[in-house]
C-alpha cells in the first residue's frame, strides 16, 4: 500500500478543454487517501510573492482592471472530479459481441450491440494484427485517423494524434481534417478581406484590449457569449473585462437571437436578429452609411479595394437587384426598420469595436462566410485599425505582452516528434490522402471519387482554399478507400454536420474495423469494435503552458501525476505505444526519450531556461511571466495599417481591405453562394433552410444551436453538479433528465406546450428529444439548443433521446465550394411528446429503454457491457 504521504497531496493542473497547443484555466487539485478531494483556483501567490512579479493595469472613468492573482476556471471544471470518476468510465480494453476479426464482423450492429472485457495484450494483439491486414489488402491509406480536435491540456501526453504519429511511420494514413468549427465564417469569408491569421480573425490582434477600454465608445457583441463560450479554453477573464468595461461607461450591444448569460447581466441594448441572417442587417447598416455619408471616405479610398463594387451591390445598382435598405432588411433578419437605422447612427457616430469569442452561431450557419467578410467591411467603413475601431476575440488574443514569451512552439521542428508531430493532425493538412471532417459520412457512402476544394486545415494558407482535392486519391499513388478508423476523437455525431448520417455510415460494411481510445463510453464510442480505455490529464504527469487565449497571468506548470489511472486505462500516448509494441515501432515511438527527458525539453523549447533554472522550476513547480516593461507601447491591432497601408499591407493579393475578391473572382467564377461581393444569400444548392423556404411550411422554426455553457462541445455533459443546473438539464415526466430547448412564449402557446414537457425537435432528417424551456429570452420563430450532448439513440440515425441536436442538422457544408460545416440556423418542428408516442417506441425499440442510466450523470458504461462491469 502506497504511503499516506503519496497519496496526500496538492498538484497543479490546466482545467482548461481546448486540448491544443497548451493549457489555460489551471487549478490545484487537492488528493487525499489517493482520491481526489476537491479541484480549487490556483492561486499564483503560492510559491511567489507579489511583488516579484510585474503585472498589468488598465483604467478608465476611475475604474481599473488589472491581472487577477488567482485562476478563474468555469464550473465544470471545478467540478471535473466528477468527469474523472463518472459511472460513464471506461475501465479496461473491450470488443463488441458480435465483431469477429476473423470471421464475421456485423458492422450493421454497430451503435447497438453490446461489448465483453478482453485483456490489454487480445486487444493490442487485434490492432496490431488489423493494421498489417489492411497495409496488405488496400495499403496505408485504408486507415482513417480522427486525431484531432478539442480536449484536455496535455503536451507529452497530448489526447490527440498518436495514433496518426505511429501510422506516418508507417507509411502514412487517411487524414480526417478538423475544419476551423468555431470560425467558419472568418476562415472562409474574412480571409478574402483581410487576409488574416491561421483562424481568418484580425490579426496582429496585440493590445487591442488597451485600445479598446482607452477609446472605444461602444461594443458590439455580435453573436457572442462571453459569460459561456470562453469558460472551457480560457475560464471567466473576459467576464471580469466585460464587468469592467460596463463599470467604465462603455456601452455594450448585444445582437443574438437569445438574451444569452453575457446580453443578461451586461446588456445596454438587444438586438433580437433571427439566426443566421446577421448578413442582411449589415448590408442595411452599409445602405444606411452609404445613404447618409456616414462611412469614413478617405480611409475607404487609401485602404480598401472593391467598394465601387459592394456599393453597387449594397445600393440595388446592378441589374435585377434591389436596394438594401433597412426596409428590406428587416423583412429578412427580424429586426425593426427603425432599430437597423438607429444602429447604423450609433455605430457611425461612436467609436465602436465588434467583439466575439470565435464567433458561435454567428458564423457557424449555412453561407457563414458572408457575415463573416461583411463584417470586415463594416469595420473597414468605419476606420478598421484606428483608435477604439477593433475586431475582438474576446480576451482570447489582445491582452498585454509578457516578457521573455514568444509564442507556443508545437511546431518547432527541433521539437522531438512526440511532442510535435501529434498536433499536426488537428492543425494542418500534413498527409497524402485526406477527407475534411464534415465530409467523413459522404466519403465512406461514395460509390465514385469526390472532389473539393480546400483542405479545411486551420493553419494553411489562403490558397489552400482554391486547391482541387480528390478522395481516393489514384490508385497509382497508393490510393484506395478507408476500410478501417482508428478514433481518439469519438464525437462526429454530436459535434458536426448531420450526425445521424454519420450513425448510419458508421454501419457502411465498408469499414471493416473500427477503433476508439476514449476515456469515456459516449458518441462515437458507441459504434466502435475495439475499444481501449484511454485516461484524464489527472491520471498522468506532465509540463503544460497556459499563456494564450486571456490566463490571468500566462506560466507553465509541473502538473504532476494527482491520481493513479482509474481502472486499466492509459494515456493516448501510452495507448498507442502499447500497440507500437506489438508492430516492433516502439523505439520510433518514443525515441529512446523518457517523460522527465520531454519535460525538460519543453522547458528549454520555451526558453524558459533563459528566465529561470530548472531547479528552481522544479521546486516551485510553475513559472510565472512578468507583463513586458515596454508592453504599453505596443501597437495595437491593425494600427500600423490604420497609419499607413503602404508601408504596411495587409496578407491580401493587393496589400488593401478587398471588398471585392478577385481571387474568388478568378477561381470560382460561377459560385453564387460565395461571390466576389460579400452578398444576401437566400438559398443555393447547398442549403435551402430561411423561412422563405417552402420546407418551412412543415419546419417553421430556425434551430440555433450555440457552444453550450455547461460543457466544452461534447466535454464535460456527465458532470451531476451542473447537470442540476435547470439550464443544462430539465427532468422529464418519464425520469430521464433532457437537453432543453428554449422557445418563446407565444410558440409554446401555438403548440400546447408547457415548460417542462417533452418536445420532439425534427425535420425530415429525424428526431430529437428535448426539454420544454419555454422563456421569453429567445425570440420568436426560434427554438434552441445547444450542440454537443451525449448522443442516445432510440433508433440509430432516426431517433436521439439524448438531446444531440446536430444528429438533424444538414449534411451540406458552409457553401458549394468551402468545406466548412453548417450546424445551426436550419428549419425544424418542435411538438409536444405524447405519451402513446413514447409507448410505441418503447415496444417498437425496448433495449434502447432497457439501458442502465443514472440521472445524475446520465448515461453508463454498463449499459453497453454485457453482464455489467467485473
Amino acid at each position: 500500500m502506497a504511503s499516506r504521504k503519496t497519496k496526500d497531496k496538492t498538484v497543479i493542473r490546466a482545467l482548461g478543454l481546448g486540448g491544443l497547443l497548451g493549457g489555460s484555466s489551471e487549478g490545484v487539485v487537492d488528493v487525499k487517501d489517493g482520491k481526489i478531494v476537491r479541484v480549487r483556483p490556483f492561486h499564483y501567490d503560492w510559491k511567489y510573492k507579489k511583488e516579484d512579479i510585474k503585472t498589468w493595469k488598465m483604467e478608465r472613468n476611475g475604474k481599473v482592471f488589472e491581472q487577477p492573482w488567482k485562476s478563474l476556471p468555469g464550473p465544470f471544471s471545478l467540478a471535473y472530479k466528477k468527469r474523472v470518476y463518472s459511472p460513464n468510465r471506461i475501465k479496461f480494453p473491450m470488443k463488441r459481441v458480435d465483431w469477429d476479426p476473423d470471421g464475421e464482423r456485423n458492422p450493421q450492429n454497430r451503435g447497438k450491440s453490446k461489448y465483453v472485457r478482453i485483456s490489454w495484450d487480445e486487444a493490442t494483439d487485434i490492432l496490431a494484427k488489423e493494421i498489417k491486414r489492411i497495409h496488405k489488402q488496400y495499403g496505408p491509406y485504408g486507415i482513417l485517423v480522427q486525431g484531432d480536435g478539442h480536449g484536455e491540456c496535455m503536451t507529452i501526453h497530448t489526447p490527440h494524434g498518436h495514433s496518426g504519429s505511429l501510422l506516418d511511420k508507417m507509411g502514412g494514413f487517411t487524414q480526417q481534417v478538423r475544419n476551423p468549427d468555431s470560425w467558419e465564417g472568418w476562415y472562409w469569408g474574412s480571409k478574402h478581406v483581410w487576409g488574416q491569421g491561421i483562424q481568418g480573425g484580425m490579426f496582429p490582434a496585440g493590445n487591442i484590449v488597451k485600445d479598446t477600454t482607452e477609446h472605444a465608445e461602444m461594443v458590439l457583441f455580435w453573436g457572442c457569449d462571453p459569460e459561456t463560450t470562453p469558460w472551457g479554453f480560457t475560464g471567466q477573464m473576459p467576464s471580469r473585462l466585460t464587468y469592467f468595461w460596463k463599470e467604465a461607461g462603455i456601452e455594450q450591444v448585444y445582437i443574438c437571437p437569445d438574451v444569452n448569460y453575457g446580453c443578461a447581466v451586461h446588456a445596454d441594448k438587444w438586438i433580437p436578429v433571427l439566426p443566421n441572417t446577421d448578413a442582411a442587417l449589415q448590408l442595411a447598416i452599409a445602405y444606411t452609411w452609404i445613404k447618409e455619408g456616414t462611412y469614413n471616405k478617405e480611409y475607404v479610398k487609401t485602404h480598401v479595394i472593391g467598394f465601387d463594387k459592394f456599393k453597387a451591390y449594397v445600393m440595388g445598382e446592378e441589374e435585377d437587384d434591389v436596394p438594401k435598405t433597412p426596409e428590406w432588411a428587416s423583412k429578412k433578419c427580424g429586426v425593426s426598420e427603425w432599430t437597423i437605422k438607429a444602429l447604423a447612427r450609433q455605430f457611425a457616430k461612436k467609436v465602436t469595436s465588434i467583439a466575439h469569442y470565435f464567433g458561435g452561431g454567428y458564423v457557424r450557419g449555412p453561407f457563414s462566410h458572408e457575415p463573416g467578410r461583411l463584417e470586415v467591411c463594416l469595420l473597414g467603413m468605419q476606420g478598421l485599425g484606428g483608435p477604439g475601431r477593433h475586431h475582438h476575440q474576446i480576451t482570447y488574443f489582445g491582452l498585454p505582452r509578457s516578457n521573455g514569451l514568444s509564442g507556443t512552439f508545437f511546431w518547432n521542428p527541433d521539437l522531438a516528434d512526440r511532442l510535435r508531430t501529434p498536433s499536426l493532425t488537428t492543425i494542418n493538412a500534413w498527409q497524402k490522402q485526406l477527407i475534411p471532417k464534415t465530409y467523413i459520412h459522404d466519403a465512406i457512402e461514395a460509390s465514385e471519387p469526390m472532389t473539393f476544394y480546400g483542405s479545411g486545415a486551420i493553419e494553411v494558407d489562403t490558397k489552400d482554399q482554391f486547391k482541387k482535392y480528390v478522395y481516393p486519391i489514384p490508385k497509382k499513388e497508393g490510393g484506395t478507400e478507408i476500410h478501417m478508423i482508428w478514433s481518439d476523437t469519438p464525437c462526429r455525431t454530436t459535434c458536426w454536420n448531420n450526425g445521424n448520417a454519420t450513425e448510419l455510415a458508421l454501419r457502411n460494411p465498408k469499414i471493416e474495423c473500427v477503433v476508439t481510445q476514449h476515456p469515456w463510453m459516449e458518441n462515437d464510442t458507441l459504434f466502435s469494435d475495439i475499444i481501449l480505455p484511454s485516461n484524464t490529464h489527472m491520471e498522468v504527469s506532465d509540463i503544460v503552458s497556459s499563456i494564450r487565449g486571456g490566463t490571468s497571468i500566462p506560466n507553465v506548470a509541473l502538473c504532476d501525476q494527482a491520481i493513479e489511472p482509474v481502472g486499466e486505462s492509459k494515456s493516448n500516448y501510452e495507448v498507442v505505444l502499447e500497440v507500437a509494441k506489438k508492430l516492433g515501432m516502439e523505439k520510433a515511438m518514443t525515441g529512446g526519450k523518457t517523460d522527465e527527458d520531454l519535460k525538460m525539453e519543453m522547458f528549454a523549447n520555451m526558453r524558459l531556461d533563459k528566465l529561470t533554472t530548472w531547479k528552481e522550476f522544479r521546486e516551485k513547480g510553475y513559472y510565472l511571466y512578468n507583463v513586458a516593461d515596454d508592453w504599453e507601447d505596443d501597437s495595437p491591432g491593425l494600427r500600423k495599417f490604420y497609419d499607413d497601408p503602404e508601408k504596411n499591407p495587409l496578407p491580401t493579393p493587393t496589400g488593401k481591405l478587398e471588398f471585392y475578391s478577385e481571387a474568388l473572382a478568378k477561381n470560382f467564377p460561377h459560385d453564387k453562394e460565395r461571390p466576389p461581393v460579400p452578398k444576401w444569400i437566400e438559398k443555393g444548392p447547398t442549403h435551402d433552410e430561411r423561412l422563405s423556404s417552402e420546407r418551412a411550411k412543415m419546419f417553421p422554426l430556425i434551430l440555433m444551436s450555440n457552444h453550450g455553457r455547461w460543457r466544452v462541445h461534447a466535454q464535460a455533459d456527465d458532470i451531476s453538479w451542473t447537470r442540476e443546473a435547470p439550464t443544462c438539464k430539465i427532468r422529464g415526466w418519464d425520469g430521464y433528465m433532457y437537453e432543453p430547448c428554449w422557445i418563446h412564449t407565444s410558440e409554446a402557446e401555438k403548440r400546447g406546450i408547457k415548460h417542462g414537457d417533452i418536445v420532439k425537435v425534427f425535420n425530415e432528417r429525424g428526431i430529437v428529444l428535448a426539454g420544454a424551456y419555454v422563456t421569453e429570452r429567445i425570440r420568436p420563430n426560434v427554438a434552441y439548443m445547444d450542440h454537443g450532448a451525449r448522443v442516445d439513440m432510440i433508433k440509430v440515425g432516426e431517433i436521439d433521446r439524448g438531446g444531440a441536436i446536430n444528429t438533424i442538422s444538414g449534411s451540406g457544408t458552409s457553401s458549394r465550394n468551402a468545406v466548412g460545416q453548417a450546424t445551426t440556423a436550419y428549419l425544424v418542428q418542435v411538438e409536444r411528446l405524447s405519451m402513446e408516442e413514447m409507448d410505441q417506441w418503447r415496444r417498437d425499440y425496448p433495449e434502447a429503454f432497457e439501458r442502465e442510466y443514472d440521472p445524475a450523470s446520465g448515461l453508463c458504461v454498463n449499459a453497453w457491457l454485457e453482464g455489467g462491469e467485473k
